[in-house]
This record gives structure tokens, C-alpha cells and sequence, in this order.
């Protein structure tokens, strides 16, 4: 990537602040008199070493940035996830300008507009037309824009009659709804986005994800910040991923999404237990389960569009039972989207001799919505039921959504609901083509 394509450099860049300690507080008369006494020597003390930065000093200091460095490109939108405190919202703050690294530098080719703290700046004895004007000239926008543009966010914003009311007495929700719509509404070469699709209800937020998938669209360069990794993977082509104010990865979004949820849930997408330690009964006992692309790949990562399989692996201990092997697949949200078992006619009532075997459940595509599914592996006896194993969260994947527009999702950009997502068959029949009546048709005589 040459210098001209590069709209966001960040090289070393790293941060550190000093936390409080708790100080131990006197319990008796003669602890609090000596502590009196002693105080102004110790306050000495603590302001000198809070001069300086030592680097010994552990205890009370934290980098909230360590060595990050990245480049982005010209038009291109780039995510940055990671666990709350691992630096996200501070690298977004470096960048913006509003505080100073410790070390390492950063390049900004371009008029940054921020939305860090939506809100920010809105006085609550003004109006929401006041506030409108005030806010958008802090975000840089001029009078005239803000002219052009005021019907666009009263529209977007959906206050209505309410818009020459004193803020104080909007409900917390019209005032995220407005502040967002102003910031929504700046045009900035680059935008850099902090969360701001957790505000608001469900209506809204579909709205502002429909909002920052125009934005993507138009070929502005934009930095998002968001714990949404459906929007992550649909946003954004590449993701960076920071832990502990380090950069662990940077790569395209759903291989970053994919390792951080793993390091969230600790579930990958095969798992392998030794004879020992395998969850079992006295008949069968389970040696793995893994997540299979089309291919037969391993894989903790399916498109939308494919098929994707669920084998598990187990060891029939004792002979002379039928067995029913079976599956429960929970999304990020702890909804069950279904469960399924294995009803093959060639074992459904015949009893399994002992030996290794290997169950498969196979998932067509255009069927789960994306998001993260979480798979639940068991297996019984059956007649006298007896449960032999059930594995909690054996193995998981992600199905995402890579907006091509040849799945269920088309060219929506929004949010969509549920745990499923089959592509339907539809079918569309004119019933009259004539214009209704007391309408004119196009092109004919007489005046509009």
C-alpha cells in the first residue's frame, strides 16, 4: 500500500495512565493523630513520584495502548474488536486527537469526524432545533450544512412536534435517536464510529445499521468500534483485533471475529477428549465432535449460502442397545434455533456392536441467520432411556453473511431477526396492470 492510498497510519502507538491506589485508613486515635502529623511528608512524597513515570512501578500503572500499529487504506472500513478494556475506545481517542499518546505516532490523511460519545455537547435548556445547530458546528459542520441537511435528520431522528422542546424533557431515547441523526448526517473523509449502534431500541438500531452500511458504501474510510460482530462481519473487510492494548491479530473480519470468540467462549471448532477424561456412560463413551465445511474441512467459519456438517465421534462400550445420537444448536443470545437427531433407519432400531463411530448431522445452507451457534452434542439409550453423554457447547461456529446479495438478506443492510434464515420460495402474479380508478395513466391528455 503506497502513501497516497493510506488514509490512517498508526505506528508504536502506545498509552499509559496512572491509577489510584486505596489508601489504608486509621482505626484508632493514636493512628489517626500519626497520620496527621505525617501526612504533609507523604503527600510530598507521592506528588514527586507522581512527576514521573517508573517503569517499575506496576502497581499503579496501566498501558491502556502497547505497540499498536496499522495502516488503512483510502475508502476501505476497518473494525476493531476486542474485550471492554482491552483499548479500543482509547486508540479511537489517540486517533481522534482528543489525547496524546504516550510514544509512537499516528498519520491522518483527511478531516476525521468522530462519534465517540454520541451526544456529546447537547444542552439541556435548548431545544432539539437548537441543539441540532450546536451540535452539528461542534461536529464541524457549518450553518449552511446544517440547513441542507435539517430535514434529513428531523426525518432520520423521528422526533416530529418535539423538535422546539427543551431537551430536558426528551426521554432518554429521542435523545440518542437525535443525537446520532446529527452525527449520522456529517460527511467527513473519515469517520471513526464507538458503539454507537448499542443506544436506542431495536427500530433504531436497525436504522443506524442501515446508516453506517450507506456510509461504508460511499467510499469514506471509517474506523468501528462494536461488541455487534454480525455488523462487523458485514461492515467491515478487515478486522483488528486487541487484547490487553495489543494488537493479536489483523486479518479479513470473520477470521478475527472468529478468533475472538473463541477466546471469549473458549469453544472452538473440533474438539478431541482422551479415554479418560471423555464425557460417558456404561455404554457409549464421546472421543470428539467437530464443525465441517462443504469440503469436509474443519472449519469455525460458514458462509451463509453453504452447507455445513456436525459429526461426533464416540466409542460403543457395551453391546445390545440402539442408540439415538443427537444435537441442540444455541445462538450468541441463548436461544435454541433447534434440535435435531439422528434417525437413520439403518440404526433407529437396530442395537450397535461395540467399536468406534462417527454421527454426522448435516445443515443445509440459507437456513441459520448469521451469528455465532453454539452446539450442544448428546447421545442416549434407547427403551429404557438413559443418557449416555450430553456435552454443553462441545464445538462452535459462525455463520456469516458476506452480502453478495444472492442470500436470504439480499441488498438489506439492516438487522434481521431470528435464529433461522431460509431462503423461501416466492412467487409474484399481476392481477391488473390498469391504474386504479380516478387516477389518470401516464402519458395521457389533461392537465397534472
Amino acid at each position: 500500500m503506497t502513501m497516497s492510498d493510506i488514509a490512517i497510519r498508526s505506528v508504536n502507538l502506545s498509552k499509559r495512565y496512572r491509577i489510584g491506589q486505596l489508601r489504608r485508613q486509621p482505626t484508632t486515635l493514636v493512628e489517626a493523630v500519626r497520620t496527621f502529623v505525617t501526612s504533609p511528608f507523604r503527600n510530598l512524597s507521592h506528588l514527586r513520584r507522581l512527576a514521573r513515570f517508573d517503569e517499575d512501578e506496576s502497581a499503579d500503572i496501566v498501558w491502556a495502548l502497547r505497540d499498536v500499529s496499522f495502516d488503512v487504506g483510502r475508502g476501505e472500513v476497518v473494525g476493531i474488536i476486542g474485550r471492554n478494556g482491552a483499548g479500543k475506545s482509547t486508540l479511537l481517542k489517540v486517533l481522534s486527537r482528543i489525547t496524546t499518546p504516550t510514544s509512537g505516532w499516528a498519520e491522518i490523511h483527511g478531516i476525521v469526524g468522530s462519534l465517540l460519545e454520541v451526544g456529546t455537547g447537547f444542552h439541556p435548556e435548548l431545544t432539539g432545533r437548537d441543539n441540532i445547530y450546536m451540535n452539528g458546528a461542534i461536529l464541524g459542520m457549518t450553518r449552511k450544512e446544517i440547513d441542507l441537511k435539517f430535514h434529513d435528520i428531523m426525518a432520520f431522528s423521528d422526533i416530529g412536534r418535539f423538535v422546539d422542546t427543551p431537551v430536558k424533557r426528551y426521554s432518554s431515547g429521542m435523545k440518542v435517536r437525535l443525537a446520532f441523526s446529527v452525527a449520522a448526517h456529517f460527511d467527513p473523509e473519515i469517520l471513526v464510529v464507538d458503539e454507537v449502534l448499542s443506544v436506542g431500541d431495536s427500530a433504531f438500531q436497525k436504522k443506524c445499521l442501515g446508516k453506517m452500511g450507506d456510509v461504508a458504501k460511499g467510499g469514506r474510510t471509517v474506523l468501528f468500534v462494536s461488541h455487534n460482530m454480525a455488523a462487523v462481519t458485514r461492515l467491515c473487510s478487515r478486522t483488528v483485533l486487541l487484547e490487553d492494548g495489543c494488537v493479536k491479530m489483523i486479518g479479513p473480519s470473520h477470521q478475527a471475529v472468529s478468533a475472538y470468540l473463541q477466546q471469549e467462549s473458549g469453544t472452538t471448532a473440533e474438539r478431541e477428549w482422551p479415554a479418560e477424561k471423555a464425557p460417558s456412560g456404561r455404554v457409549a463413551r464421546l472421543r470428539a465432535a467437530r464443525v465441517l465445511d462443504r469440503r469436509g474441512r474443519v472449519s469455525d467459519v460458514v458462509d451463509i449460502r453453504e452447507p455445513v456438517r456436525i459429526q461426533m465421534e464416540y466409542e460403543i462400550l457395551t453391546p445390545g442397545y440402539v442408540l439415538l445420537p443427537n444435537l441442540n444448536l444455541i445462538n450468541e443470545e441463548g436461544i435454541e434455533a433447534f434440535g435435531a437427531q439422528d434417525l437413520d433407519p439403518k440404526w433407529r432400531q437396530r442395537p450397535r456392536p461395540p467399536g468406534r463411530y462417527t454421527s454426522t448431522a448435516w445443515i443445509p445452507g440459507n437456513f441459520l441467520a448469521e451469528g455465532t451457534m453454539f452446539v450442544h452434542v448428546n447421545l442416549n439409550v434407547q427403551s429404557p432411556f438413559i443418557l449416555q453423554f450430553a456435552e454443553p457447547n462441545a464445538v462452535a461456529f459462525r455463520v456469516v453473511d458476506r452480502s453478495d446479495g444472492d442470500a436470504a438478506r439480499g441488498d438489506w443492510g439492516g438487522i434481521m431477526p431470528g435464529v433461522v434464515r431460509p431462503l423461501l420460495k416466492w412467487t409474484t402474479e399481476v392481477l391488473d396492470t390498469a391504474p386504479p380508478a380516478g387516477t389518470k395513466a401516464e402519458g395521457s391528455a389533461g392537465a397534472l
